[in-house]
């Protein structure tokens, strides 16, 4: 096994920057196939052309410009510590999370060090809905202590109108159904209760007598 090993990294060190990063993406690829941790998205870590990752349409998180810059000294001193966490679609790839990370290393400083790629890991292809996505995204953000209300009530919206019960909502989202109820209020939208029947608290009581 090591002689096997030693050849392979021999090749490899021989093969010009260009050829040697898919060579190295194909193989940890053939690798988790037969992982025993194959299920877990960050058992795979791929470096992928900077230009193939785009960002997603929903994110709610938003990072001041302070935390910006720390974050940029953190890649800068660190290194990447923690990949992108995307959904492929077709050759491409989706930010579900990591949306600043993602910024940082199209900084041409780090996309020259880096050669132009960025560390990405995959999210399970039953996630890939996007529906899905979304709910991915609120989680690994909430996960963080991290959303704006307001975008937060549109995501609301959007799901809603994709069917998603409230308590599907509350599920896939980490919440209870009380913070699905007043994120719907500050929409202001009355169709988003449409499921809801009044109650018996609603119904006025007949005076006494009658």
């Amino acid at each position: 096994m090591k002689d096997l090993t030693a050849r392979l990294v021999k090749q490899l060190a021989s093969m010009a920057v260009e050829e040697r990063i898919p060579a190295l993406n194909e193989i940890r690829t053939a690798l988790h196939e037969v992982s025993p941790f194959a299920e877990e998205p960050v058992d795979l870590v791929l470096w992928v052309p900077v230009e193939s990752v785009g960002k997603n349409e929903y994110n709610p998180n938003v990072v001041a410009p302070p935390e910006m810059k720390l974050l940029r000294l953190s890649v800068e001193a660190d290194g990447y510590t923690q990949p992108i966490v995307v959904c492929p679609q077709g050759e491409a790839y989706v930010v579900v999370d990591g949306f600043h990370r993602h910024l940082v290393g199209r900084d041409p400083s780090f996309a020259s060090k880096l050669h132009g790629h960025l560390p990405v890991t995959r999210i399970r292809p039953s996630r890939g809905d996007k529906p899905d996505r979304i709910a991915s995204t609120i989680r690994h953000n909430r996960a963080r202590g991290k959303h704006v209300v307001n975008a937060m009530s549109e995501i609301v919206v959007d799901l809603k109108r994709r069917n998603w019960s409230d308590a599907k909502i509350a599920i896939e989202l980490g919440m209870d159904e009380d913070e699905v109820l007043r994120l719907k209020q500050v929409t202001g939208l009355a169709e988003l209760f449409a499921e809801k029947e009044y109650s018996r608290a609603w119904t006025p009581e007949p005076p006494p007598g009658e």
